[in-house]
């Protein structure tokens, strides 16, 4: 009886765990603390780290071929989960302030800054060019563009990538404001903007369909994002298919949301994380965000200046495409400054211009890269 005990306490976790397994395990576990207690982006982040946190399990074996994890994470490696997540973004996003106000498509493009310096950090760190295009993208705050580009340039450092992107993603509210209030005076800060203006119905039903055929004949490697993140807000705006617009704010996008979060966190076993590769990766993908933040704050100063004090650079910030995490961010920062100042609707302007940004150099990377 006693040898059976044994026998069976040899196959269980508690007996296999090692150290890495442990500090995994501990990491996500820290993660969960972060998404529950402090609710940093809880829907992006209790995936992540709950994914983590079994693929750290020793002999629960979920990635394996043939494992549960394994069969939903196929929707990953083959590209199907990120244009029905842009779909759904499409569908919950109002590209009205974009419209209103044009010029916030620069500070969406001054924040894809950081895919390019990052790209060239990685290449003079020993990444080949398809590796380095994959990380650099992290910097455009955009998991599923993340996903998509890794898939078809650096499969290999997907699982790496993916986590960095959706992991900063999710700690937009730690990491941005310090490089805010770093690039920004107090007097900027303050700044209260004009009220946008009314944006007719019609231009909210023609905008997807000209921008779908501009950014896709533009970049076509791209239009499965771009094409479906268009359609959905087509859905949004259109008036007549009311059933498919709220299937894909709501039930698509969270049934997705689960299966790509999970996944996406359970690539992080320690066998694969624990080494130089993905620490570089996660360095390098933290730079990429804090530069791109930074390139949308200093345009941000620089229209500051040029408009005579009308724009707060602080919607420079929400330029990355972390939609609309970075534009709450963005208002934050300007209430702790100023309360009742309100400059949301403005920092989603650049916000949507950030997703779009973010989808047109993927494309232009795999154009280039990709053959």
């Amino acid at each position: 009886m006693l040898d059976l005990i044994i026998d069976f306490f040899r196959t269980t976790a508690y007996f296999n765990l090692t150290l890495p397994n442990a500090i995994m395990i501990a990491i996500a576990c820290f993660l969960l603390y972060l998404a529950i207690k402090k609710e940093y982006e809880p829907l992006l982040l209790v995936p992540i780290s709950f994914g983590m946190l079994l693929a750290n399990i020793p002999l629960a074996g979920l990635m394996n071929k043939g494992g549960f994890l394994y069969w939903i994470y196929q929707g990953v490696e083959l590209d199907l989960f990120p244009p029905i997540i842009f779909l759904g973004v499409g569908a919950m996003t109002d590209f009205g302030p974009l419209i209103a106000y044009p010029k916030s498509l620069l500070l969406g493009a001054a924040a894809q800054f950081g895919v390019f310096t990052t790209f060239l950090g990685a290449t003079l760190l020993g990444f080949n060019f398809k590796e380095a295009a994959s990380i650099g993208i992290i910097g455009g705050a955009d998991g599923p563009t993340a996903i998509f580009l890794s898939s078809h340039l650096a499969p290999h450092l997907l699982g790496a990538i993916a986590v960095s992107a959706y992991s900063y993603m999710a700690l937009v509210p730690i990491i941005q404001p310090p490089i805010m209030r770093a690039l920004t005076t107090k007097k900027e800060r303050m700044v209260t903007m004009e009220q946008l203006r009314p944006v007719s119905k019609t231009e909210k039903i023609i905008f997807p369909i000209i921008v779908t055929i501009l950014a896709c004949f533009l970049v076509p490697s791209a239009s499965a994002l771009i094409g479906c993140l268009m359609l959905g807000n087509l859905f949004r705006e259109c008036g007549v298919v009311e059933r498919l617009s709220k299937t894909a704010q709501n039930e698509l996008i969270n049934i997705v949301t689960i299966f790509i979060g999970t996944t996406v966190g359970a690539t992080a076993s320690a066998e694969n994380f624990l080494r130089w590769e993905t620490i570089k990766i996660l360095i390098l993908g933290l730079c990429a965000f804090a530069v791109g933040t930074a390139g949308g704050v200093l345009l941000g100063k620089l229209m500051y200046v040029l408009t005579g004090g009308k724009v707060n650079p602080l919607i420079g910030s929400a330029g990355v495409s972390a939609v609309p995490m970075a534009a709450r961010v963005s208002q934050v920062v300007a209430q702790n400054e100023k309360p009742g100042n309100f400059i949301l609707m403005h920092a989603m302007g650049p916000n949507v211009a950030g997703v779009l940004g973010t989808a047109i150099v993927a494309g232009v990377l795999l154009s280039l890269y990709g053959g």
